[in-house]
């Protein structure tokens, strides 16, 4: 078997590899990290949280000046940073490992296959499934998709109902009207002030022509966590394939499928410090979920989903669930921590907000959705100009209606469009959190005083009794 270092001897490929580490963004990445990587280990007998403690904000383009900062990034649920050790495990897939995993005829299919079979296995223990039992997509999107139209297509000709509930990601729910115009029957369960479903609702809307309920794990937009366990024994006692948008859930808080009697689970890499263009579907073996393909070709992924995989990507998605198995919990409190002190300094600092979403047994805490009353959210958003923030899931941002999640919680219309969503991750600093509520106060107190309706609420006047007239 040749080694690495023949392999490197062909001059093409020696040449992509000069290329790559004298690109000046990925060296600058990289001996940045080596360095601070370094620093922290000789302080610490953890060198693994050297990546939590770099500052995103320091790394430059060419476009950017030498004391220029980016940004302060809290958009967490939009996507992650790749962590650097995530981009450590993928690079070689990117130069001399390039061979196709499904060409099993000699050493450059054999390597990247069994890079593919380690991540696979990656995924599996985070979750606690058998690596047989993962399939690699594109994406949650394409996971999402794949698990409710094939069950429904499979099972159809004795089954054609469908439970979800009102605050799925839209894929999600996309999903679910295309199979409505196909026929099928589909609930869509309410849910309370906090963004959970009720239980008896459930139990109660499953029918024996019920094949499967979707349910998503943790909201995009407030954080919410649904039980899944009781989800779970719900759906298996009345024999109903359990399927969850677990995006928001993997690698932050604990999930096992086995536990929880999930049956199928979509993941996505770059809502977990991976890469942006890989995710995986889990599909139970036993008792076996069965699934019509929704995209034909080779058969790759025993048949569920065709195509060549990206090697770079794959491995990419199963380091980063290496690491998240291995920091879960250090994430958890670090995360815990910045959002208990966010919230701390914005109840005290700033009047007349509203947490949507405000179980903290139910929530996480890394998802924070405020409405700030009497002023515009997209106003807010365009003051903080230094700070990555959105309104609500980056799939949905370019319309200007209010969150269809929040009026499914009942929120009124205007402090639904007055709501922010920051998103807490492994990367954010307490001085980004400061920073943050600092900006706020200046730019809330701004805007109220512009506010006609601020300066009616401050004149007693009862805003709810006022009968605006329709042009």
């Amino acid at each position: 078997m040749l080694s690495k270092s023949a392999i490197l001897k062909n001059s093409l490929l020696r040449n992509s590899l000069n290329r790559l580490w004298k690109n000046s963004s990925t060296k600058t990445f990289r001996s940045h990290y080596s360095q601070k990587t370094q620093e922290i280990e000789k302080k610490s007998n953890e060198p693994t949280v050297a990546a939590k403690q770099i500052n995103l904000r320091v790394w430059k383009n060419d476009q950017m000046s030498e004391n220029e900062l980016r940004p302060v990034y809290l958009d967490s649920q939009a996507t992650t940073a790749l962590d650097p050790r995530v981009l450590d495990k993928m690079l070689p897939f990117y130069t001399y490992e390039f061979g196709n995993p499904h060409s099993k005829t000699h050493l450059y299919g054999w390597e990247t296959d069994l890079a593919v079979e380690q991540a696979r296995e990656k995924v599996a223990n985070l979750i606690g499934a058998e690596s047989k039992e993962i399939v690699f997509t594109s994406g949650a999107t394409e996971s999402n998709n794949a698990a409710i139209k094939g069950v429904a297509n499979f099972y159809k000709d004795r089954k054609n109902h469908i439970i979800t509930t009102q605050i799925e990601h839209k894929c999600v729910l996309d999903s679910c009207r295309y199979l409505q115009e196909q026929g099928f029957e589909i609930t869509y369960l309410n849910v309370d002030a906090n963004g959970i479903i009720n239980l008896e609702d459930l139990e109660r809307s499953i029918r024996k022509t019920t094949s499967l309920v979707s349910i998503m794990a943790v909201n995009n937009e407030i954080g919410c966590i649904q039980p899944m366990k009781q989800i779970g024994e719900i759906c298996r006692k009345n024999k109903v394939f359990f399927h969850t948008d677990a995006a928001q859930a993997v690698g932050k808080i604990p999930i096992d499928v086995n536990e929880m009697n999930i049956d199928l689970m979509s993941i996505s890499g770059h809502k977990l410090y991976g890469p942006k263009g890989v995710g995986a579907l889990y599909t139970r073996r036993r008792p076996r979920v069965r699934l019509e393909p929704i995209i034909s070709g080779g058969g790759q992924e025993r048949g569920l989903r065709s195509g060549t995989l990206a090697p770079p990507l794959v491995v990419g998605i199963g380091a980063a669930c290496e690491i998240a198995t291995r920091e879960r919990e250090y994430d958890y409190d670090h995360v815990s921590k910045l959002s208990k002190h966010f919230l701390d300094r914005l109840t005290k600092e700033i009047p007349h907000i509203k947490k949507n979403g405000n179980n903290p047994d139910l929530s996480y805490p890394g998802c924070v959705n405020i409405s700030f009353s009497f002023i515009e959210g997209e106003s807010l958003l365009m003051a903080l100009k230094d700070i990555a923030l959105s309104s609500g899931s980056a799939c949905t941002s370019a319309s200007l209606e209010p969150s269809y999640v929040l009026r499914s919680l009942g929120v009124k219309e205007d402090l639904a469009h007055s709501s922010i969503r920051f998103g807490i991750g492994r990367f954010t600093t307490m001085e980004e959190i400061d920073y943050t509520v600092d900006k706020l106060k200046e730019h809330v107190e701004r805007l109220r005083e512009l506010s006609p309706l601020y300066e009616m609420f401050l004149d007693g006047i009862d805003l709810n009794s006022i009968e605006w007239s329709q042009h």
